[in-house]
């Protein structure tokens, strides 16, 4: 699904990773992080793909807003898990969206 996002400038966090083997909840978590973004201040949605690399992307209204997503405590305890058992690497970016278009 696409997200609805609304006219730029707004921004983009782009969560790029590589799974390990395990999987122990990740699902769960993962479907649960969706959850909780959306009722954070500032949330405008998210898009997700997966094969190889796995690649996640949020939109968000300010910096700020992606600030205090990250500091999230049950946000900070899924950072955490993914770093011990989830993901062999990851890289995050954040972008300002200055233009979008699409039909």
């Amino acid at each position: 699904m696409i997200a609805e996002t609304p006219q730029p400038p707004y921004y983009a966090v782009i969560f790029t990773s590589i799974r390990t083997s395990v999987d122990d909840g990740y699902g769960d978590m993962a479907t649960e992080m969706v959850k909780l973004a959306a009722e954070q201040k500032g949330f405008l949605g998210v898009e997700s793909a997966r094969n190889e690399t796995g690649i996640t992307v949020s939109y968000w209204k300010t910096p700020e807003d992606i600030k205090n997503w990250k500091a999230v405590a049950r946000h900070q305890l899924a950072q955490k898990t993914g770093r011990e058992k989830w993901y062999e690497s990851y890289k995050v970016r954040i972008c300002l969206v200055e233009r979008d278009y699409g039909f």
